[in-house]
């Protein structure tokens, strides 16, 4: 009699670990796009909502370049199927432009009707205005994260307007403003005391975390 051979896990090849291959990240004009999308499309092809009343000053539009093109596309820019209008995005687009990008991530959307498409924009523009920040909490995070030796326009603050943030949220001692403009901070996390504001020429950079 012919024994049979027993099946099991350990008959079956095993692929080492750590040997799928990661999938490329998709890249738009240079930049690695992180969020979903449906198409990269060509920048001059799209079209801005003729009802889209949101403005874009120029402080604006450079904070949000410089954010794309470090961070890389973290949101598409939204298009309507329906009108071929953009209904989210415009200072992404701006931006993008700005930068001298040809390309970037779409994400096309139905509408049911040109009202519902039309309150969708509006609301896109509106509902984050409604949002309250901590700014006692939100000062302690901006404080905590320059000990990571980063470039804090990245957050959306440039420098004098986080300058300012700090200074109205908790106004320092007059005696602690240094002659250079600088406010003296400590992280509230670990202690770390530092300077805020504009680095001065010759000023050596904060000490790395790593």
């Amino acid at each position: 009699m012919v024994a049979k051979k027993k099946r099991g896990i350990a008959s079956k090849a095993r692929k080492p670990k750590g040997s799928a291959k990661k999938k490329e990240l998709p890249i738009a004009d240079g930049v690695p796009v992180f969020c979903s999308y449906d198409k990269i499309v060509d920048t001059k092809t799209l079209i801005p909502h003729p009802k889209n009343r949101n403005t874009h000053p120029k402080g604006q539009i450079d904070l949000l370049g410089k954010i794309i093109s470090a961070q890389g596309w973290r949101n598409a820019i939204v298009v309507s199927n329906q009108t071929g209008y953009i209904t989210k995005g415009h200072g992404r687009l701006l931006a993008a432009q700005d930068q001298g990008l040809v390309k970037c991530p779409v994400d096309y959307q139905d509408y049911a009707d040109e009202a519902t498409e039309w309150a969708d924009l509006i609301a896109d523009n509106k509902i984050a205005e409604l949002a309250i920040m901590d700014n006692a909490a939100l000062k302690d995070d901006l404080i905590e994260l320059d000990t990571f030796n980063m470039d804090m326009d990245l957050t959306g603050f440039c420098q004098d307007e986080l300058q300012d943030f700090i200074c109205e949220v908790n106004d320092p001692p007059p005696d602690t403003e240094s002659k250079n403009g600088l406010t003296p901070v400590s992280c509230p996390k670990c202690g770390h005391e530092f300077t805020i504001g504009l680095k001065q020429k010759g000023e050596a950079d904060p000490p790395s975390r790593n």
